[in-house]
This record gives structure tokens, sequence and C-alpha cells, in this order.
């Protein structure tokens, strides 16, 4: 296997020699990284520093396997003496503990042995990207979307996480779910996902994340990156700031970032909606349902959200149900996207196998619809909202 591009410079730091021999072994067949000095106890005080300006490399690869806290010692002394410098924690397996505390100590990836020639290609792609970004094609943020209701039970999660599905099928570009309902989600559930990281990792780790990190955090499904709500629920408020900085680093990692949060009534929830490119509020046709959306929709409205931030998803809609678009909308004073008919059998089938809608099913029909019409605008050219785009209600929360 050859690599894209020249081999990478590197220093290795391990005391296991016989990890060492094995990491070395396997470097020389890969041929992706070039080993060109070794230090074989962990450097204390000015040694690091001094071997760094010797070897110059652009690598460093650290045993995180031998002392943990030491090696973790010497990853933040390298990416203190060199922020450019890339950090890779080696370990004899694919040990959970160390590999978040080396990528929280400032660790760019992590290899685990016997260090296959495919890991190792990967991990230097992702770096020469670092280390040599092509300023000539900048990624542009990714698109921000949030799904909300106005009354628990509405089928927002359900919605949220077909239309990640549908936007992958159709894009075949990055997509992220993420699951902010931090008291109850249920997407990890619906998809029979079982990773033990959640969102709350990501907030902690906010101001740290980097594509090693966040490698950790994430669970895939049918192509879709998930980020899971946590098994147990969290009741305590979380930080605007830790939450902006998880939404950028996904908007500069992903085409697509599909956000599930509570009903619309919670500050996470407005906080998420401050945040979006849009937003969708989701009603069922039942009175009580379509009662809190008309509050919802004045709260928004009243908190400064712009019109065309947010507008009406109606779901579980059934042929019966006489209550026409029109009537809706004057009595919302908002806009209705789209419609979902109440499709129980395709959904049933659905989160029972853990997979999406067949797409050829009624809901599915309306879901690929929905992904459409998020597509449409940006596939005509439109220009694509950076941050948080101009206009946005600037809004604090107590």
């Amino acid at each position: 296997m050859r690599t894209k591009g020249p081999q990478l410079t590197a220093l290795l730091i391990a005391p296991d020699r016989d990890l060492a021999q094995q990491f070395l072994m396997a470097a020389e067949q890969g041929r992706v990284f070039q080993v060109t000095g070794e230090m074989k106890a962990y450097p204390a005080g000015q040694s690091v520093e001094m071997r760094l300006r010797q070897a110059k490399p652009q690598v460093v690869f650290v045993d995180v396997s031998s002392d943990l806290d030491a090696s973790c010692e010497v990853i933040r002394a390298c990416c203190g003496l060199d922020p450019q410098l890339q950090i890779i924690g080696i370990h004899r397996e694919n040990n959970a503990d160390a590999i978040l505390r080396s990528l929280r100590a400032g660790a760019a990836e992590f290899i685990p042995a016997p260090f296959e020639i495919s890991t190792q290609t990967d991990a230097a792609e992702r770096l020469r990207r670092i280390l040599q970004p092509d300023e000539a094609s900048p990624h542009e943020p990714g698109n921000l979307t949030v799904f909300s209701s106005a009354k628990p039970g509405s089928g927002s999660s359900t919605l949220a996480a077909q239309t990640a599905f549908a936007l992958k099928r159709a894009t075949q570009k990055r997509v992220l779910l993420a699951d902010f309902d931090v008291m109850g989600g249920m997407i990890g559930f619906y998809l029979k996902l079982n990773h033990g990281r959640s969102v709350l990792d990501a907030l902690q780790a906010a101001d740290q994340l980097n594509d090693g990190l966040w490698s950790t955090l994430i669970a895939s499904h049918d192509g879709v990156d998930i980020l899971s709500a946590p098994d147990t629920p969290f009741a305590a408020n979380l930080d605007s700031a830790r939450l902006h900085a998880v939404f950028e680093f996904a908007r500069q990692n992903y085409d697509w970032i599909i956000v599930d949060v509570p009903v619309v009534f919670q500050r996470l929830s407005l906080m998420a909606i401050s945040e979006a490119d849009q937003a969708f509020l989701i009603t069922t046709s039942e009175l009580p349902s379509l009662h809190l959306a008309r509050k919802a929709v004045n709260l928004l409205n009243q908190l400064g959200f712009p019109r065309d931030r947010f507008q009406i998803l109606m779901n579980r809609i059934n042929k019966r149900d006489e209550i026409a678009v029109s009537d809706i909308e004057k009595l919302f004073n908002c806009a209705v996207h789209s419609r979902f008919p109440n499709d129980y059998f395709s959904l049933h089938r659905a989160v029972t196998l853990g997979q999406a809608v067949d797409a050829h099913s009624e809901l599915g029909k309306a879901i690929e619809a929905l992904a459409g019409k998020l597509i449409a605008p940006l596939t005509a050219g439109s220009a694509k909202k950076s941050g948080v785009a101009e206009g946005k209600a600037q809004l604090s929360y107590a």
C-alpha cells in the first residue's frame, strides 16, 4: 500500500520496548511514517525540548500503555513547546481510558497495536490536512438544522433521524445526527446503539475537540455519524459557549448537522435554535399539540427569531384529518413546511430493525421530499450560511 504523500518524520517515545519494536516493524512495512529518532524513557525537564530541536519531527509517537499519567505529561509538554507538532498515542490495545486521556492531553490521534497499515495511512492523511491545509479550497461550514417539538411524543426524534439518513442517501456527503435531548434522548435506542459516549462528553471537551477525540465520541449507522444522548438523564444547565463550540466543530467537519432537541420551551432547545440555519417545530393534528405549537410560535416570535428561521412540520396526518394547511398557517401565523403521514407499520418496522424507514413507503417518500427541500437551495447555488449567520437573534439565557 502506498501513501498519498511523502512520509511524515517521527520521533518515538516508548519505554515499552516490545511495543516499540512492534511499532517500528509496522512503520517500516507501512512506509507512512519515517521514525528518525527514539527515546526509551519518558523524558523529564528540558530533555524533551532538546530532543525535539535535534530531531525536528512532524509527529511524535508516545507510548501511553506503560504509564498513562507520565505519558500524558509528555504529550502536554510537547504541545506546549510546539502547538503545530502532532502527537499520536500508541497502546497495546484499544483502551478507552487511554484514548480519552491522551487525546484530552493534546494528542491528535491514537493508534493501537497491531498498527495496521490502513490505520497508519488514515491517520497520516488526517495529519497532512492539518499540517498542509488546502487554502485554495476552504471547507464551507455545514448546514445545521434543529428538530424540536411543541409537545413530547410528537415525533421529533423520528423525523430528525430519518431526515439524516435521507440526506446521506441523497448527497453522499458527511452527515452528523446529534441527540441533544440530554434528559431523555431516544435516537440511540431507536438505532440500537451501545456506544457509551455522548453529547455530554463532547461538551466537556468542547475546547479540546480534534479529529482523534471526536472519533471516540461518535458511533456510525448507515454512513451517518451519531452523537448520542447520555444513558443517564442530565438535569443541569448546559453552558452556551460549549454548545456553540461543539456546533462550530461539527460545522467544520460535516456538510449536514441534524440536531434533535427537547420540547421547544426548554432553554437548551432555544439555545440550539439560535445557532441553527433553520429549525423545524413538529406538531401533530391533535388539539393539545396544536395549542402548544401556537404557544411555541408566539414564544419564538417574542424572542426575536426571524420568521424564516423556523417552520412547522405536521406529523402523523391521517387521510380523514380535515384541517387544511392554510387553516393551520392562519392559526400559527407561520408557514407549514411539510406534512408526514401516520404510517405506523413502516415506522414500527424501522424501529424494530433499528434502520432507516423504507424510502418507498408513504412515510419514506415524505422524508425524501423533506430532504429534497433542504438540499434544493444549496444545489441551486444559494450562499451557504456560516457560523452564526447574519441576522440571527442574539439571545442571553439566565
